[in-house]
């Protein structure tokens, strides 16, 4: 009898990236876990502009990756893109430790932002380069839990460092620095650009023709991507949540660690997973979940329900970010890879500043309660329609 196949190895490149994400992730969240109150608490800026603020950074890294994913195509190169993104954002963090106004912050949101963008679609990119096909859902899913094992790091990082040093938050910010830095020289020093089978020739990638070359399939993704984004907001509104149910200020950031160890935890399973199940159903499962997350959410009351509420939050993130990113490496053609992930971040970015202002709007209207229940409701919206494509699709057949 044969011995049954073996998956292929997951590259050392994979690693060496998801300990950059993770080293980034550090320095990011020990600033993000404790912007929202620093806006709020120091320098008074308003619930709404908070989720203007957020939307609109995060909508600026997802749209500015449209650029990069196609410049990276035209030049056949991914790691100088990825090494100036990275760059950019270790280098704007100490603009935070030194803001005094809301300018100053927003400034320094939108560079962090960019530099998330340029960085992330050549990135996602040369991770698809890099992979065999039959373990990319394994690979994306190891380079989201390394990531995202940064995002409980670094909020850590900064509950006991405020806790240390009396809810000082400019120093804390400060000591954000330094694995910013790590992380770019650990780029420069541990990713080789993998050679080509053939010579590259430079095609503009946003011609009608290239862009005509992106399938049915990789369209389902981008739509089912940005509405899912629709769906869920700036995990912000998480750690306004948390301080409106009377978490102390210093232990906020708990809030993220523990949204960020579910997500770590659960990321590479479910994108070994993805390798061998539906993508469909396991996306129409995340939705299930985040339903759940934000109904137990908006009825939390105390700290039991809002654990609870975070870790559904958790555990829906780690069953579909990965698997979207995988999915889009699969349906896209291999010489407009990062082409497709910048359009599928564009859209997206324009879903999450969408969702974080109404998110913001309807807070400050209505209550948290509220904003909650909308986010159940759109979700469950989303399941309904994903119900009814698939039922379509199997009529037609």
């Amino acid at each position: 009898m044969k011995p049954p196949p073996t998956l292929p190895r997951i590259p050392t490149g994979v690693w060496v990236l998801g300990f950059v994400s993770m080293l980034m992730d550090i320095s990011s969240e020990m600033i993000h876990s404790l912007l929202p109150l620093f806006l709020v608490g120091t320098l008074g800026v308003s619930v709404v502009a908070v989720g203007l603020i957020e939307g609109l950074a995060e909508s600026t890294a997802l749209i500015s990756k449209v650029f990069s994913g196609a410049l990276s195509d035209y030049l056949g190169r991914r790691k100088g893109l990825a090494v100036l993104g990275y760059t950019m954002g270790a280098l704007t963090k100490p603009v935070f430790a030194l803001a005094n106004g809301v300018g100053v912050v927003v400034a320094a949101r939108f560079i962090d932002r960019v530099g998330k963008g340029i960085r992330g679609a050549p990135r996602d990119a040369l991770l698809a380069d890099i992979t065999p096909p039959s373990i990319r859902g394994a690979a994306f899913g190891l380079r989201q839990s390394l990531d995202t094992v940064g995002a409980f790091i670094g909020p850590l990082l900064a509950t006991g460092l405020m806790l240390l040093w009396a809810n000082d938050f400019r120093a804390v910010f400060w000591v954000a620095v330094i694995p910013g830095l790590l992380a770019v020289a650990l780029l420069l020093v541990g990713i080789k650009e993998p050679e080509r089978d053939r010579p590259h020739h430079a095609v503009n990638p946003i011609r009608r023709e290239a862009l005509a070359r992106l399938g049915r399939n990789y369209w389902w993704v981008v739509g089912v991507g940005a509405v899912f984004t629709l769906a869920r907001f700036s995990e912000a509104f998480l750690v306004l949540r948390a301080s409106q149910l009377g978490v102390p200020i210093a232990w906020v950031p708990l809030v993220m660690v523990a949204m960020n160890v579910v997500y770590s935890v659960s990321a590479y399973p479910f994108g070994k997973l993805s390798d061998s199940v539906s993508h469909r159903t396991l996306l129409a499962a995340g939705l299930v979940v985040l339903v759940a997350a934000d109904l137990v959410l908006a009825l939390s009351s105390d700290w039991v329900g809002l654990g609870l509420g975070v870790a559904l939050w958790g555990v829906h993130m780690g069953m579909t970010q990965g698997l979207l990113a995988a999915m889009v490496a699969d349906t896209a053609p291999e010489d407009l890879r990062g082409t497709a992930y910048g359009v599928f971040n564009l859209l997206s970015g324009v879903a999450m500043l969408a969702s974080s202002a109404i998110a913001g709007l309807l807070w400050d209207r209505y209550g948290s309660a509220f904003t909650f229940y909308v986010g159940a409701g759109f979700a469950c919206l989303t399941l309904a329609g994903m119900t009814l494509s698939a039922l379509r699709d199997r009529l037609s057949r």
